[in-house]
């Protein structure tokens, strides 16, 4: 059976991005982060391909189990870390690392009474805001998770960067500055750079670094695109022209009517809409390629169908091959046509999208 509308995941692409970070960061080891379904490029068969890595990172528990059913060895970490007993001890049974951020997984690991030791990232808040000790509070968890039984020796030292993707910001100059400043006189393994530090900050590249977006194929630098970097997308989110029809001057296409036909014009009519995670919200005018050829969106995003203006296209037939994203057209040029950023397409491809792999 031929599907409609498919994600195809360029497994080539994959490994050659992370050859590439390699490029960027020789003397770091790579913690490839595949959270959230690998970016929505399917979990299993994106960690396969980057088999190559040093460890893979993960935001939860579940995620973690599922590379290790999957016969993943790999070291796993666990970014949120674990938040209750039974959380610790699947982790034990299943070898994950955990981040440690918070006094209440301090506190978790004290209590733990089994033979496992685990593993532990301590995450220092540098400005994010989000998780991890202030830099005050961390001495006193370094010394508590020191301590603890529970705790591997050579325990590593994380923070996450902010604002990394605005180069030339003085925000990430300042945290870099501050984790080092906080960590001086710890000769422990370090991790700062995610992917906007790789390519935009080499002094964040320290022992080890986080790529996540730029495995993908995807710049996470504004105004520049992957091909700058050497970065091929590794999704291409393809769909099929269902119909054809001709609109005269003046008609109205799509729900509410938000796009008026200022001459004869040719439509296309896609099978993709927002249940298939293309964005409701999308501008008229985006692009998208119709056989190869750069057409437009006309009229707003429907559930399962989407209307672009090939008027100026060579004839259109039904069947013809339609790339939302990915080879030729990069996610991060569509990204700004719905307001958002390109993480956002790539996690929000729906179910029933199906996976291709080659």
């Amino acid at each position: 059976m031929t599907r409609l509308i498919r994600a195809v995941i360029h497994s080539s692409a994959l490994r050659a991005n992370l050859t590439a970070v390699k490029r960027f960061a020789p003397r770091a080891r790579i913690l490839a982060v595949v959270k959230a379904n690998a970016y929505g490029h399917g979990l299993v068969p994106t960690a396969l391909a980057l088999a190559d890595a040093d460890a893979f990172a993960v935001a939860r528990l579940e995620e973690g189990m599922a590379l290790r059913s999957a016969g993943v060895r790999t070291p796993i970490v666990l970014l949120e870390g674990v938040f209750n007993a039974p959380q610790l001890r699947e982790a034990a049974h299943q070898d994950f690392e955990l981040v440690v951020h918070s006094p209440e997984q301090v506190a978790l690991l004290a209590d733990w009474r089994g033979a496992h030791c685990f593993n532990v990232w301590l995450k220092i808040d540098s400005g994010m805001n989000r998780l991890g000790f202030r830099p005050e509070e961390f001495p006193a968890a370094h010394n508590a998770l020191a301590e603890s039984a529970a705790v591997a020796p050579r325990m590593r030292l994380l923070t996450h960067l902010a604002n990394a993707d605005a180069l030339g910001d003085p925000v990430t100059t300042e945290q870099i500055a501050l984790f080092e400043r906080t960590v001086t006189g710890f000769t422990l393994e370090r991790s700062i750079a995610n992917s906007a530090g790789i390519l935009g900050w080499p002094t964040s590249h320290t022992d080890w670094v986080r790529p996540g977006l730029m495995l993908y194929g995807v710049s996470p630098l504004a105004g520049r695109t992957a091909a700058d970097f050497g970065l091929r997308p590794a999704m291409t989110l393809l769909s099929t022209v269902i119909a054809t029809r001709r609109v005269r001057p003046g008609e109205r296409v799509g729900y509410g009517g938000c796009w008026t036909a200022r001459r004869a014009t040719t439509l296309a009519i896609v099978a993709v809409g927002y249940g298939d995670g293309y964005p409701r919200h999308i501008a008229n005018g985006t692009p998208a390629l119709v056989n190869g050829a750069r057409a437009s969106i006309a009229g707003r995003v429907s559930m399962d169908m989407v209307a672009l203006d090939v008027t100026n296209l060579p004839t259109v037939h039904v069947g013809a091959i339609v790339v939302l994203w990915g080879e030729g057209l990069p996610a991060e040029t569509v990204a700004p046509h719905a307001d958002t950023v390109p993480y956002e397409l790539l996690c929000g491809v729906s179910q029933r999208v199906a996976l291709e792999l080659e």
